[in-house]
């Protein structure tokens, strides 16, 4: 009985997502060509020291990053400002856009 009663929850959770996952890599593209690439790299691979390598991070973690720099819970100096500036489809369309840079990963010599 649990089964059948988890199936039900589980849509109805998936399908309230659905509206937040409504995203636009090639707009994420732009904006970030625009926005991001002196720091983070037109591939998403970071240009500076301080700021993270954004290629083919998950995009929820990404857009809830984003989001905390614009609402004050998460403070960096430069993303902060940056981030004010985002609407949520720039901050979703941004996520997917680093999402979607593929990655490879290789064991050291």
């Amino acid at each position: 009985m649990r089964v059948v009663f988890c199936v039900p929850l589980l849509a109805a959770s998936v399908m309230l997502c659905a509206p937040a996952m409504a995203q636009d890599a090639k707009a994420g593209r732009v904006k970030a060509s625009a926005q991001c690439a002196v720091c983070h790299g037109s591939n998403g691979m970071s240009q500076l020291p301080t700021a993270p390598n954004l290629a083919g991070q998950v995009d929820i973690y990404l857009a809830k990053a984003l989001e905390d720099f614009r609402a004050g819970r998460r403070e960096n100096e430069m993303m902060s400002v940056v981030a004010k500036g985002l609407s949520d489809a720039d901050i979703a369309n941004l996520a997917a856009w680093y999402a979607s840079i593929p990655i490879t990963v290789g064991t050291p010599p």
